[in-house]
């Protein structure tokens, strides 16, 4: 995934006086949220663009070396689907959920928790971090059952998707551990089950309720586009529960958005103090967002 060989993007001049402006103006975001848990859901072409994965690492280490606590929890959905296509299988989606038979489910462990985990742990330790990659199964940290997924339209009716789990706990100590010895935890979203099978979890899911057992400051969710958009194409920058059901009524948020806003929504309920779905193509979105006024995306509110 990660062009290690990329040089480094140049950043443009900026003068003495204004990068102390800069500086003074994200001070009192950095007091406020120093010490505090964020949890960041990466996805969409910041995984994919070299030089948004540079800035990407850069944030999540900048983040770290101001005091706060930074958990990375990935994706990779394009990478699953090109490993899918070299062994002559297609990927199935039903409600936004990757159907994933036992073939599916060993591409997905060793796509997730080999080749993308690492990429991402090399890039923040390139940057300056101590990263540290982790699945479901280190510290027993996601225990998961076996997802059954209700129909949207006829809740009489369930769908088989395979190994996709449904969280049953988490236990969050060994990410703790790893905070308070100054790591970076990245975690790849795959549980384990009671006779210790694997199953695939979204990770706009596991994101949620990591973010809502450690008691995070923030959640914060990159996604491929400005936020969560109107019919018209219109940014929304604030939903409420009421709102995000007429959307889902009416097919504005459908397929994989359906998760993601759930499990957003579903943070905030749980005591996130903010939860962002914002524009992972924007260079330094998460700085952006953390440490300044300007508002970025979707920001998702209990009530």
């Amino acid at each position: 995934m990660t062009d290690h060989t990329a040089a480094p993007t140049v950043a443009p001049t900026v003068a003495p006086h204004d990068q102390a402006q800069i500086l003074a103006q994200a001070m009192p975001y950095i007091r406020k949220f120093h010490g505090k848990t964020l949890v960041i859901k990466y996805g969409g072409n910041a995984m994919t663009d070299p030089a948004l994965q540079q800035a990407f690492a850069e944030d999540v280490v900048l983040l770290k070396l101001v005091g706060m606590n930074p958990v990375v929890v990935h994706g990779g959905g394009p990478q699953i689907e090109t490993a899918l296509k070299r062994l002559g299988k297609k990927g199935e989606f039903i409600q936004g959920m990757r159907v994933t038979d036992a073939e599916t489910m060993e591409v997905v462990e060793w796509v997730l928790g080999g080749e993308v985990q690492q990429d991402i742990v090399g890039m923040i330790n390139r940057a300056g971090g101590k990263a540290v990659g982790l699945t479901g199964r280190d510290g027993g940290l996601i225990r998961a059952k076996k997802l059954r997924l209700v129909d949207s339209q006829d809740p009489t009716k369930e769908h088989d998707v395979g190994q996709v789990g449904e969280i049953e706990s988490i236990d969050p100590s060994i990410l703790t551990c790893l905070q308070d010895d100054a790591f970076i935890p990245v975690v790849s979203p795959i549980g384990f089950g009671v006779n210790n099978e694997s199953y695939n979890i979204n990770a706009d899911v596991v994101a949620a309720k990591l973010a809502t057992v450690l008691q995070a400051e923030k959640l914060l969710m990159l996604t491929n586009i400005r936020g969560v958009l109107d019919k018209q194409g219109e940014l929304l920058t604030e939903l409420t529960p009421s709102r995000i059901d007429e959307l889902c009524a009416d097919g504005t948020i459908s397929g994989g958005m359906i998760p993601k806003i759930a499990g957003a929504l579903d943070a905030a309920k749980s005591g996130v103090n903010a939860v962002h779905i914002i524009d992972g193509r924007v260079p330094h979105a998460m700085l952006l967002e953390v440490l300044s006024e300007q508002a970025f995306g979707t920001m998702i509110r209990s009530r």
